[in-house]
């Protein structure tokens, strides 16, 4: 079997595993998180399965809880310079705030990143909720969060618009004639507006991507608006096909109507694979991991994410009906949103419900055998659910590991999966065309 249409494939690196349990398998390193070593483990492994990118998540706060699980970790952009010097196809994707950044430093460290990795760069962009970041930055409370995607969309702009400060033929380096490069060719941006002024340019030349990668994962109505937009792939958590379908449908219109090519946003709901050789082997991984979740610890996040007073909850029984709707919360709506309908869809006991929750925080959890997997791959692939999947393994590396030994070659022989690196950036994994830079802004003299 083969199709022109492939698969697109991000690892989402998590310390020990995206289980909430997993630093406590006797296999795993809870000192892994500061392991540059067992980072770099893992780049090559994904890249030798060609997965076009991997992931890293970040929040300018601590999260999470220090008494439950390894939390911190590296600066997303520093690992993954180090990455980028024991890889060489891969694409490598940071987390980065419009919150709490500036657009001329992140800008520039984004265009790092580019230049050091060759055009492997992207830029996951979050808003960041929460208030405990908020006080890191001089304030009481989160912004709004109508207002922190009103910033975020004002920030691309910036963004986009000192990326294409230098045309591409700026430097023409003549050494007889004393010329490095052409000031008609390098351009102030000039830009005044509600957030931000920035004079410009950038302090370094157009990357090799012209543009790193814009990644979003925000599903919200705001987040979904801002996707629309800028977005050329999304990550989102979609427990359900149904929801899947749903969603993949909804981002694809949006993105049309504003004049984009919906092919060139690519949708990648997370996946957690817990994988054995037969299902009921891997029912046991998923029951053990299960069982070493403290769930104290688990309830008490959970009465966070859901603005509840301490205690609120009891393990052995509902949510209570009187919660607020997505409305009243002004944190992560669409993950409030998620959680709530988990629970209520499959009238969850608190405990249960934080036992669904440990998998993946509500990404969807397929525990089976390689070819299920590979089978719930392609069943959402080819029934409009999904151009690729952000691939959270349960627990790594051998979570990892499976997944490329056993459910790629799978994938791989029905031409669902590339054997192959075709390009070397990572727009061009993506299948995205290089950005046409702009050329109307006022030239330094």
């Amino acid at each position: 079997m083969s199709t022109t249409r492939q698969l697109h494939f991000n690892l989402f690196l998590h310390d020990t595993g995206h289980h909430e349990a997993s630093w406590r398998l006797p296999e795993s390193d809870p000192n892994a998180l500061l392991d540059l070593a067992y980072h770099q483990r893992l780049a090559k492994i994904a890249e030798e399965a060609k997965f076009d990118s991997l992931f890293l998540a970040d929040s300018p706060a601590l999260f999470g809880e220090v008494g439950r699980r390894p939390v911190g970790g590296f600066e997303p952009t520093i690992l993954l310079t180090a990455l980028a010097v024991t890889t060489s196809r891969i694409g490598l994707i940071a987390t980065a705030s419009t919150s709490y950044n500036e657009p001329f430093n992140l800008a520039r460290r984004l265009s790092s990143v580019d230049w050091i990795s060759n055009g492997r760069a992207g830029w996951n962009i979050v808003t960041t909720a929460g208030d405990a970041a908020a006080r890191n930055f001089g304030l009481d409370d989160q912004p709004l969060h109508r207002d922190r995607y009103a910033r975020a969309s004002e920030f691309l702009e910036v963004a986009t618009k000192l990326w294409d400060s230098w045309e591409d033929d700026a430097i023409i380096a003549d050494k007889d004639a004393g010329v490095h490069a052409r000031a008609d060719r390098v351009h102030a941006i000039g830009h005044r507006g509600e957030h931000f002024r920035v004079e410009g340019p950038l302090n370094s030349p157009r990357s090799p991507q012209g543009h790193p990668l814009l990644v979003q994962a925000g599903s919200s109505e705001n987040g979904k608006a801002f996707a629309a937009r800028w977005a050329e792939a999304i990550f989102t958590a979609t427990p359900t096909i149904e929801e899947a379908q749903e969603f993949y449908a909804d981002i694809k219109r949006r993105a049309i109507e504003n004049g984009r090519d919906a092919e060139q946003v690519n949708v990648l709901p997370g996946l957690v694979p817990i994988i054995a050789d037969t299902e009921e082997e891997a029912r046991e991984l998923e029951a053990e991991l299960d069982r070493l979740i403290a769930p104290e610890f688990a309830r008490d996040q959970l009465e966070k994410v859901l603005k509840l007073s301490p205690g609120s909850l009891r393990l052995d029984e509902p949510l209570p009906e009187d919660l607020p709707g997505e409305d009243e919360i002004e944190g992560a709506k669409s993950r409030y949103t998620l959680i709530v309908a988990l629970a209520r869809r499959e009238n969850l006991t608190v405990r249960e419900l934080i036992g669904r929750l440990g998998g993946g925080r509500g990404h969807r959890t397929f525990t089976g055998t390689p070819v299920q997997v590979a089978d719930t791959i392609q069943h959402w692939f080819e029934h409009g659910a999904a151009d690729g999947f952000n691939i959270m393994p349960a627990v790594l590396p051998s979570g990892l590991e499976v997944f490329v030994e056993r459910v790629v070659p799978i994938l791989q022989e029905r031409g669902l999966f590339r054997t192959e690196y075709t390009g070397r950036t990572l727009r061009e994994h993506y299948g995205l065309p290089r950005p046409v830079g702009r050329r109307e802004l006022t030239a330094v003299g």
